[in-house]
């Protein structure tokens, strides 16, 4: 039985990446930007945010591996619905940098393969070592992205208000995962470990924005 169900869970993970990684994605709730008017940006503009809308779609990629990873080996059923419920949030996080890109004439990253491969390996490491080192893992995970996107609202032009509505939308979704991983037990990382993770998230961003 425990065979059949680590292999069912394996499926299950290979499908996922399989769908975040070359699925067009939707979302339940309305495009956060779905109400607001598209104000005339010049094509330096729209080169602009384009890679700013590239980074944050990779980083939501980062995320969907991150948390298939930590449900695969997660130990509780609790901490594992968590994991997945956080995952079906940020695919909608994927649909809105999807539609927003498109819109200005952009592309998703073409390193998005090998950023999930990485981050699904240290998801499912991170499970590995208990649920609540992988719950204090989502928690420092998402305050990070909090921060990231914080830096994106400074660089945005002032007369995007497309993309404005999408990562406040994000950077509230982003603290409630948090928050939520925080109440169910997360410990807190050693200062080492969120160094390392600031590192890669910086890697990622330097990386992405060009390619």
């Amino acid at each position: 039985m425990n065979r059949l169900l680590t292999t069912d869970k394996l499926i299950c993970a290979f499908d996922t990446g399989l769908r975040t990684l070359l699925a067009k994605h939707h979302s339940e709730r309305q495009h956060p930007d779905a109400d607001v008017d598209e104000s005339p940006l010049n094509e330096q503009q729209k080169r602009q945010v384009s890679a700013l809308m590239r980074i944050n779609h990779t980083g939501e990629v980062c995320a969907q591996a991150l948390y298939s990873g930590q449900a695969l080996t997660a130990q509780s059923a609790a901490t594992s619905a968590t994991m997945q419920q956080a995952a079906r949030e940020e695919t909608e996080h994927l649909a809105w940098c999807e539609s927003r890109i498109e819109s200005l004439g952009g592309r998703t990253s073409l390193l998005n393969p090998l950023f999930y491969a990485g981050s699904f390996a240290i998801g499912a490491l991170a499970g590995a070592l208990g649920d609540k080192w992988s719950l204090g893992f989502l928690e420092e995970t998402e305050k990070q992205v909090g921060a990231h996107l914080a830096s994106h609202l400074e660089q945005l032009p002032e007369t995007d208000k497309k993309s404005r509505r999408i990562i406040e939308q994000m950077q509230l979704d982003e603290a409630k995962h948090a928050n939520d991983a925080k109440q169910q037990g997360a410990a807190s990382l050693p200062a080492p470990v969120k160094f390392c993770m600031k590192k890669m998230s910086k890697l990622m961003t330097s990386t992405t924005y060009h390619l």
